[in-house]
């Protein structure tokens, strides 16, 4: 039983199926799929590429808007400097005393000049004519220059100099003869060659600001003052005539154009200083109120109109009294 039992297990047999793996092909990339790839990377470039120039050009407008104000608002601080100070007089702080008079006895006498005389031809100052003229394109003004003891910080000897300057910053403070030969101080402001230029007591000239593509002048005079109810108009300068006493204040315009050229649409344009005449600034050939051509260097450029008024300080004196 046992042995029996033996053999039947022994004839028991296991087979095993290997089944064998498939071969599989490699091939490279297609000349249809480089193809899309290419394309797709010309998409992604274009994309980025048009992105890039649409912030390009914004911040090229951005910039240049900032820096058209910036120019005007430097210009309008140099000019106005000058004509809130033009018509200015010199105080005369230690005048004679009327010793008749009970007043005079115990006051302080003061006055102001009605003319300064200059040892030296041109530099002398009178302010009913050297305080303001002009055309519709240039300004120019005057005011008196004195000398006064200025006390260095580091020193008790005082020093005796001028603190009135002109739009170059000048003139010097040489003291000659009569220790005040530049009895006044001038600027002439005018556009020349695109620039805004200044022209100083000493007679140079440099620009102020560049860019510029119109520089006006209005004059705010002031008629029938005897009436007693004046009547302030605004004026060009061949109204004014030789009138320039009665001229109490000065409306300034500037044209501005920047330095990036853009993609504008056809027809943009600004109102020039004259406010009736339009520009186009997409076409070199569009003219502004004088009748020029901006030309090429203008032409898809960014313009801006700036104005500003100023009121003369000394001309209702000089008008009425000097």
């Amino acid at each position: 039983m046992h042995i029996h039992t033996l053999s039947r297990f022994r004839s028991i047999s296991v087979t095993r199926h290997i089944t064998p793996l498939k071969r599989t092909s490699q091939r490279g990339m297609g000349l249809i799929e480089l193809m899309v790839g290419v394309i797709i990377g010309l998409l992604v470039v274009a994309v980025a590429g048009g992105a890039l120039m649409v912030s390009r050009g914004t911040s090229g407008t951005v910039s240049d808007a900032s820096t058209l104000q910036q120019q005007a608002g430097y210009a309008f601080r140099v000019i106005g400097q000058q004509l809130r100070q033009s018509g200015s007089l010199y105080l005369n702080l230690n005048t004679t005393k009327n010793t008749s008079a009970d007043i005079d006895q115990y006051a302080v006498p003061v006055a102001f000049e009605a003319k300064a005389s200059s040892s030296q031809d041109g530099r002398s100052f009178s302010p009913a004519t050297d305080t303001l003229s002009g055309t519709d394109s240039s300004l120019t003004l005057g005011y008196r220059r004195y000398k006064e003891p200025v006390y260095p910080i580091n020193d008790t000897s005082l020093a005796t100099q001028s603190l009135s300057r002109d739009c170059q910053g000048g003139p010097d403070d040489k003291d000659t003869t009569d220790n005040n030969s530049y009895m006044r101080i001038s600027s002439q402001f005018a556009l020349s060659s695109g620039n805004l230029v200044c022209t100083g007591t000493m007679g140079s000239t440099q620009p102020v600001i560049g860019n510029v593509a119109n520089f006006r002048v209005r004059y705010l005079r002031m008629s029938d003052v005897s009436s007693g109810t004046p009547k302030v108009q605004y004026v060009n300068a061949a109204t004014v005539g030789t009138n320039w006493a009665q001229v109490t204040g000065v409306e300034v315009c500037l044209v501005l154009y920047g330095n990036e050229r853009m993609n504008l649409p056809s027809g943009s344009s600004y109102t020039d200083c004259d406010g009736t005449t339009g520009v186009d600034y997409t076409s070199a050939d569009s003219t502004d109120m004088s009748g020029n051509a901006i030309g090429a260097s203008r032409v898809q450029r960014m313009h801006m109109v700036f104005r500003s008024v100023y009121q003369l300080r000394s001309q209702g004196l000089i008008g009425n009294v000097l």
